[in-house]
């Protein structure tokens, strides 16, 4: 470690003496002192021989000091509405530039040069253009979904990735409607057919929702709303969700059914889940064979989700009554004969296309992508908990005293970290305590790993090194209203740090190991264990290593 040019200023200073004549075994004592201002960090350097030298970061600098904090540099690199370009081009602090088109090679040459990107499904951002995006800080995607980011790469560098999920929920919704009502009453054949000069009433007969059964496959935003509407034209309503417990379906007034009973029961299908691993390829042969006769499925979700080869046998077979996709698995669509089928109809991905959604998801991404690059507060990413600003106020003070609180523990060790258990108690327990976790890693691996190491993708190097991350709460704290306990096992033995906060932000170090003490985690602070012996004190006052003080 280094001086900078204004020199090292301490706070606090808590030690535990240990003369070179000190006997192994003996106790301990500590000693609190304070001063300021060293010019020489020889002094450190000196009894980080005999001791443990313990270094916290000095704080965070407020976003909004705007003589301080350097503009942020934003990419729009694919079609935005003119909502979200307004909201870049009129925040202090934000440089916006307009690019769209780039070729992969023409995107990697300059995106070093940017701290925020919005994107839509146009750019497609792989590991090697994230692997130049140097200065990159957060991604942002007007629209849910995320095909087009290597997630996991843009996590192992750090960078934030949202979406805005809900600016297109009632549009992606509504088309949903629209699709299983123009399957019905087959209204685009009908179009068509009256376009060519004929007049097919019989053939084109339809049937109606009202008494259908329809089965929801995911209970997310999109089909809470799909179930609303549905239910307001008497339609009754299954749901098959494995990620919401049952009770929580039969509060929305609806039935929570396995996937086999849906998949028997439903008179329409519609889809509203991500592709996963679990999801992709999910209706396919056998699912489409244990399906109602003449059932009619609706996908405007992921295209993947559906095996489009599959679905072809059913609806030429007749087993299916039809089904209407408005996403695919590649886009645009190969020549499927899909479209040679009468009791087919499709969209080219027009669930989120309306002028209200697209200036609702413009403004959604605008606004938080310049919320994470100005105030630190999360909404809707990928691959981190999101924070508001409001909650990130309220936790802000346990971010720090965690993350520092991991910084004494990285340079307590002597060997390589097997677990760190970190234990919170009392008021602290009523928020989501997974962004303190978080910090709590980025603590314990800044002073290994330096700037490599964020809130982002701090657990995922976790991960990476084999460090397991045990977390508890219990809502009661003898002591104090809140409580924090970090314990870390090495190799060779584990060492354990407490922390509170004061007062409403006022974050102190409360013990260390066996040793309890009030120290303000902040400048720079000399830990030195030693053993208590009598003299030892004295001996040390009139030895060279102390003769500075």
């Amino acid at each position: 470690m280094k001086l900078d040019e204004n020199g090292c200023r301490f706070r606090e200073v808590s030690r535990l003496i240990k003369p070179p004549t000190a006997q192994a075994g003996g106790p301990l004592t500590l000693e609190t002192f304070r001063f300021d201002n060293s010019a020489n960090y020889d002094i450190i350097n000196t009894f980080h021989s005999i001791g443990t030298v313990a270094t916290f970061a000095a704080g965070l600098l407020n976003p909004n000091d705007t003589e301080k904090v350097k503009k942020m540099k934003v990419l729009v690199s694919d079609q935005l509405s003119d909502v979200g370009i307004k909201i870049f081009q009129e925040t202090p602090g934000i440089d916006v530039d307009v690019n769209m088109g780039l070729t992969p090679e023409e995107l990697i040459e300059i995106i070093g040069q940017y701290d925020g990107l919005a994107i839509r499904s146009a750019t497609r951002l792989t590991a090697d253009v994230i692997a130049a995006a140097d200065s990159l800080k957060v991604i942002g995607r007007a629209g849910i979904g995320l095909d087009n980011v290597d997630i996991p790469a843009a996590s192992k560098r750090g960078i934030v990735v949202m979406n805005t999920p809900e600016g297109n929920t009632i549009t992606t919704a509504e088309h949903a409607m629209a699709m299983m009502m123009a399957l019905s009453r087959n209204i685009p054949q009908a179009t068509a057919s009256l376009k060519e000069g004929k007049w097919e009433k019989k053939k084109l007969k339809g049937r109606e929702l009202f008494s259908k059964t329809l089965g929801l496959i995911g209970a997310g935003h999109i089909g809470r709303i799909v179930a609303e509407r549905a239910k307001a034209m008497k339609m009754k309503v299954i749901v098959f969700d494995p990620y919401i417990k049952p009770q929580a379906v039969e509060r929305l007034d609806l039935e929570p059914v396995t996937l086999e009973e849906l998949l028997a029961r439903a008179d329409y299908i519609t889809i509203h889940t991500p592709k996963t691993d679990e999801t992709a390829g999910m209706i396919n042969k056998d699912t489409l064979a244990m399906m109602k006769p003449g059932a009619m499925l609706i996908n405007c979700a992921r295209g993947g989700i559906v095996n489009e080869e599959d679905l072809f046998d059913a609806l030429q077979s007749g087993h299916l009554g039809g089904a209407a996709l408005d996403v695919f698995a590649v886009e645009p669509p190969a020549e499927t004969p899909l479209m040679t089928l009468n009791n087919f109809i499709c969209t080219p991905h027009l669930g989120a296309s309306t002028t209200e959604a697209q200036d609702n998801v413009a403004k959604d991404v605008a606004e938080q992508i310049v919320a994470y690059l100005l105030h630190g507060s999360v909404k809707n990413a990928v691959n981190v908990p999101s924070l508001s600003s409001e909650l990130m106020s309220t936790l802000r003070p346990f971010v720090t005293l965690v993350e520092r609180m991991g910084a004494v523990q990285a340079q307590l060790t002597e060997s390589a970290i097997v677990q760190a258990q970190i234990d919170y108690s009392g008021a602290v327990t009523e928020y989501d305590v997974t962004p303190l976790t978080t910090a709590m890693l980025k603590g314990l691996l800044t002073p290994i790993l330096k700037d490599d190491v964020n809130f982002v993708n701090a657990p995922h190097i976790a991960e990476d090194r084999g460090i397991k991350v045990v977390e508890s709460k219990s809502s009661t704290s003898e002591d104090f209203s809140s409580l924090v306990k970090l314990t870390v096992k090495t190799l060779e033995g584990e060492n354990v740090v407490s922390g509170t906060i004061f007062g409403k932000k006022l974050p102190r170090i409360l013990r260390i190991n066996d040793f309890y003490l009030e120290a303000i985690p902040e400048g720079h602070n000399l830990l030195i264990q030693n053993e208590d012996t009598p003299g030892a004190i004295g001996q040390k006052k009139t030895g060279n290593a102390m003769s500075f003080f």
